[in-house]
């Protein structure tokens, strides 16, 4: 099955929301008047586009039904998908991992399927010939650990960890030799979902990086945000903390098959400009799908 088509399956959900709101927009007017795009700005809004990415393609739709002569609905709603793709492709759609080893830093708050993420990403990685090691950086959630190593099973990759409360930034060094020693591809590292607040989250993640740099300074890197896509706007809220903590360069968004909230993959890309690299469409490693922009934005409309 095609991004497409598992994209569309996965994302009936929010299509079948976005229908009932926006569907009504496109069928229910027959010019393009101020009733209009009242109408579709609060139908975006209500399907978790966002507000400022709602205002945003609703602005840029009036000046192209202005520039291009557009008179209906739907010569509007395929202009409204042209917006919304741009609005969402803000980036290269794959990480950029070209050195031996290359990293990837997996953060995010507890609960979104980071861990999860991980494993299907090392599976991935592994079915393409690559030599991936898995680091368990989360050491204060009890099992993390446990959970990330069961992972590392199926999917045939190595794990370096230690004991539960140990300190990260230890894990990561000695899990950064290991994968000098062992000529590794791809390192991805667990990290804590949560900590006491948030400047103690900023100084773990700050010296796990410091470490990173220091072991590894010419290597390829990657900060995956993962976020769960059923929790909407708080998904956006928590990836504007994250931006300014931990310098997110990639997004993974799951669990899109089990929420009416996938418009917030939009709101997300246009407000922060990080490109979403992956989308979580079920529980399979191959349900962990690279990120289409196109593909997407018709599987929703």
């Amino acid at each position: 099955m095609g991004f497409f088509e598992k994209i569309k399956q996965g994302l009936a959900k929010t299509r079948d929301a976005m229908a009932a709101t926006l569907g009504s927009v496109f069928s229910g007017f027959s010019q393009l008047d101020d009733d209009f795009f009242d109408e579709l700005e609060e139908s975006l809004i209500l399907a978790d586009i966002g507000v400022e990415t709602s205002v945003r393609a609703v602005e840029r739709l009036r000046g192209q039904i202005r520039e291009r002569h557009l008179k209906t609905p739907q010569e509007a709603k395929d202009a409204l998908k042209d917006i919304l793709t741009e609005m969402v492709d803000v980036g290269s759609p794959e990480l950029n991992l070209h050195t031996k080893p290359a990293v990837v830093l997996v953060i995010g708050v507890n609960g979104v399927g980071k861990t999860t993420t991980i494993g299907k990403l090392a599976a991935q990685m592994v079915s393409q010939g690559k030599k991936v090691l898995l680091v368990a950086g989360d050491t204060f959630r009890a099992a993390a650990a446990d959970q990330l190593e069961i992972w590392a099973g199926r999917a045939g990759a190595e794990i370096v960890r230690q004991r539960e409360g140990a300190d990260p930034a230890a894990v990561v060094f000695d899990g950064l030799q290991a994968a000098k020693a062992r000529g590794t591809d791809v390192v991805l590292i667990d990290t804590a979902g949560r900590l006491h607040n948030k400047q103690n989250l900023m100084n773990e993640l700050n010296k796990i990086t410091r470490v990173v740099s220091r072991e590894l300074p010419d290597a390829d890197r990657e900060v995956l945000l993962v976020l769960d896509g059923t929790t909407g706007q708080n998904g956006l809220a928590q990836a504007k903390q994250f931006k300014e903590i931990a310098g997110v360069t990639a997004i993974a968004l799951t669990k899109l098959d089990g929420t009416a909230k996938g418009g917030m993959v939009i709101a997300v890309a246009d407000n922060l400009q990080i490109p979403v690299k992956f989308v979580g469409v079920g529980e399979q490693a191959e349900d962990l799908m690279p990120f289409n922009p196109r593909e997407f934005v018709d599987a929703l409309l």
